[in-house]
């Protein structure tokens, strides 16, 4: 039989949607269509963040307890008005991304179980010029969101040193992010050599807590500071993306304090999508700055 479907409208599109029962994330029992009213719900905080980029999605239709798979060709059965781009694409040549760039384009997204968005430092009509620097700190077990913390605002130190500014999110799954907002002539080369120029200079002074090496076998009990995240080809976990984790968290944009409250232990930094809505509604998008900021790596063009 035919799975039950429901038309809505958003921002003037008719949609179909379907399987709105469907539990994605069996330990919670949150089900596909909570999915889309998040998605729906915090579409005016987080369209900014996807607008123009190239987009790649890890789709999920049978809920986080089954394998998953990364779609970056933009399918086919898409509605006309979901808008594509080319993106960095593969070794076979240029792939035609999704463009997340209305309210009714990210629901779609969420009918298609794309519990997550992940998204290039660069637009899509640039590609070669990214907007911002990211470090993706990932801890290895024992070492946690604290330990990730502490390098978080090592790094912040660092950064205060050359003039420059970042602002924090949680990964949504073990880590932590910081973007530095570039939005001047910047290349990948000059973002990548500067996150790990940072990273080097911390696993230098603290070499038992931070390393820059990716041999996995290295990374026990210390953080990880991943600079090849500003490659051309790679993306991030988007902001206020939500994560293919046993519960349904969120990559969540966070302030400074925070941060700190973490580095002590008083905060895991972890959020569910109902407390992400919540935080937007009390305090807007603490995010927003990384769009607009303009700052000047040391040594770029």
């Amino acid at each position: 039989m035919a799975a039950p479907r429901q038309v809505v409208t958003v921002g003037g599109r008719e949609l179909s949607l379907s399987n709105l029962d469907k539990v994605l994330y069996p330990e919670t029992g949150t089900t596909k269509g909570e999915v889309i009213e998040y998605y729906a719900r915090i579409a005016p905080a987080m369209l900014p963040h996807l607008a123009g980029r190239a987009l790649t999605f890890h789709r999920f239709p049978n809920g986080v307890e089954q394998k998953g798979f990364f779609e970056k060709r933009c399918a086919k059965h898409r509605p006309e008005w979901v808008a594509t781009a080319p993106g960095p694409g593969d070794h076979s040549g240029t792939i035609e991304y999704c463009v997340i760039d209305e309210p009714a384009s990210l629901v779609w997204a969420a009918n298609m179980a794309a519990l997550e968005l992940h998204a290039p430092m660069a637009l899509a009509e640039d590609l070669e010029t990214p907007r911002m620097v990211v470090f993706d700190l990932d801890p290895g077990p024992p070492a946690a969101i604290r330990e990730c913390a502490r390098t978080a605002l090592a790094i912040r130190d660092v950064l205060a040193a050359v003039e420059l500014e970042a602002w924090p999110k949680s990964s949504g799954s073990k880590g932590l992010q910081l973007y530095v907002p570039v939005n001047t002539p910047c290349t990948h080369d000059e973002a990548a050599s500067f996150a790990l120029a940072v990273g080097q200079l911390l696993e230098k002074q603290d070499p038992s807590s931070v390393l820059t090496s990716m041999t996995k076998a290295e990374r026990k009990g210390k953080v990880f500071v991943d600079w090849s995240q500003n490659v051309r080809h790679k993306t991030t976990i988007a902001p206020y993306s939500m994560r293919a984790r046993p519960h349904p968290t969120v990559s969540t944009p966070v302030t400074w304090d925070e941060v700190e409250e973490a580095a002590d232990g008083a905060n895991e930094l972890r959020f569910l999508w109902t407390d992400v809505l919540e935080r937007v509604e009390d305090g807007g998008d603490v995010f927003a700055p990384v769009l607009s900021v303009e700052q000047v790596l040391p040594g770029a063009r």
